[in-house]
């Protein structure tokens, strides 16, 4: 069905494969990729928008990205605890498969419109400051999403949200947390927050084991005995 026309404030998630570009290089990665990708999105938005009346977490997706957002909802919490659960179900769906997702959110103002110009060519125009900020995000803002993680950006949020994430004492603030000026980040793969420490160390050791991985090839394979 048709997304039908939004013009408000609310949360926007902008979500993507991490690493799609390598994928494409290998036969097969990038359809496979996307086919999960698809199927995740397809079957937690649909499972979540049943709630007929409530806060609906609806979305747009092409290529190897997405852009979610809410509607409906009493309150800003109700809206973004419920963004965030859906981001928590897909990427959890995508890792099972051993693909990882990055995914920036924002609060603000967003725009859609759908607009058929004629058959055969549709013309669906996306407007607003929180799509604008989500994509920026998860594009090119310092430091740069690594792969996996989930950040949402503190510029904008409504004061009632600010306050509820730092509660750190409910099933999804308990592994957020504010760690710049910049972002609070979602670790959706956690359920406790005594985990985010060991985890944090075990994800920059992965780094830094690559980065040694890549020193002892060059030396492996080349001649350094002659400067």
């Amino acid at each position: 069905m048709a997304l039908k026309d939004f013009d408000g404030d609310t949360f926007v998630a902008f979500i993507d494969i991490s690493g799609f570009k390598e994928l494409m290089k290998q036969k097969d990665g990038a359809w496979k990729a996307l086919d999960k990708f698809y199927q995740a999105a397809y079957n937690n938005l649909k499972r979540d928008n049943t709630r007929t009346g409530m806060v609906r977490v609806e979305g747009l997706f092409i290529s190897d990205c997405g852009i979610m957002f809410v509607r409906g909802g009493n309150s800003n919490q109700e809206k973004l605890e419920s963004i965030l659960l859906v981001i928590k179900k897909i990427n959890k769906e995508l890792l099972n498969q051993d693909f990882m997702l990055s995914t920036s959110v924002a609060y603000g103002h967003f725009k859609y419109k759908e607009r058929i110009e004629f058959l055969g060519i549709e013309k669906n125009p996306i407007y607003g400051s929180a799509y604008l900020a989500a994509y920026l995000d998860n594009a090119d803002k310092k430091p740069t999403i690594q792969l996996g993680q989930c950040r949402i950006i503190i510029a904008n949020l409504p004061s009632d949200v600010a306050s509820w994430l730092n509660t750190n004492n409910g099933s999804l603030t308990r592994v957020i947390r504010q760690e710049s000026k910049a972002h609070y980040y979602f670790y959706w793969n956690l359920d406790e927050s005594e985990k985010i420490s060991c985890f944090k160390k075990a994800y920059k050791n992965s780094y830094n084991l690559k980065y040694a991985g890549m020193l002892k090839a060059l030396k492996d394979y080349g001649d350094i005995s002659h400067v």
